[in-house]
């Protein structure tokens, strides 16, 4: 599949997660021939009824599957969608909700731009003593197919909380590391979990994590090399698991 192609299909993906309902589904597998491909689909249809986290890669699954059978389908699609959906809102959450909200917010500008399905933001205190953990973070992420960036890695506006919401926006996922108790994370997860995004925590210590993030799964780990060899193999397991 060439470039071109990878960008159309991205694209529509986001579309599709956007507006699809199941019964669109029903109505491109028809228009295409692919009801079978569709209906076949062991996670599509039951991710998409639930609101599962998985539900944007396996509509990626689909849409790539029916590209690669017939080009001529996706140019269907991608008609069908103009025709259903004109003056369509953008989806930049993890995953899709019953009830969309529009906003405009006031402190920062939202991006002219799409989520980008393999980008990881990493959320975490700008210490040179942090350095080992992000890299361990951005190998985690380089062998499960991501690439991690932090707000330091760009450099596109003139105010770095631009740079972070345009970042968080961006991303499918986010890495939030609470060790310390950094105040600029705790403001940066609250973004994120705005925006509906799959965040993951992190710490050194639980009891850095805020009590109203407790509920989530928080991957501790030790600042050494054993202790961030397990970090790297359990945020490498939790990025498959998205994934699947």
């Amino acid at each position: 599949m060439d470039l071109e192609l990878g960008q159309r299909i991205l694209k529509l993906r986001e579309r599709v997660v956007s507006n699809f309902e199941a019964w669109h589904w029903e109505e491109i597998g028809l228009l295409t021939g692919f009801s079978d491909l569709i209906k076949g689909h062991s996670r599509l249809l039951r991710s998409l009824h639930w609101g599962d986290e998985d539900y944007a890669g396996n509509a990626l699954n689909v849409l790539s599957g029916i590209a690669s059978q017939n080009f001529d389908a996706i140019r269907v699609i991608e008609g069908y969608c103009d025709e259903k959906f004109e003056g369509e809102s953008h989806y930049v959450s993890a995953k899709p909700s019953e009830t969309k909200i529009t906003f405009c917010p006031s402190v920062f500008e939202v991006p002219n731009t799409l989520v980008e399905s393999d980008l990881v933001s990493v959320m975490m205190p700008f210490d040179v003593a942090m350095y080992p953990v992000y890299q361990t973070i951005q190998n985690s992420c380089v062998a499960t197919g991501y690439r991690a960036l932090r707000a330091d890695d760009i450099w596109e506006h003139s105010t770095i909380i631009q740079d972070i919401f345009s970042l968080i926006f961006r991303s499918s996922i986010v890495i939030a590391d609470f060790t310390g108790k950094n105040p600029n994370v705790m403001y940066e997860t609250g973004i994120a979990h705005t925006l509906g995004k799959l965040v993951i925590p992190i710490s050194q210590s639980i009891a850095d994590v805020p009590f109203d993030m407790r509920h989530h799964r928080v991957l501790t780990y030790f600042p050494n090399g054993e202790g961030l060899q397990n970090l790297a193999n359990s945020l490498a397991t939790k990025l498959r698991q998205v994934t699947s």
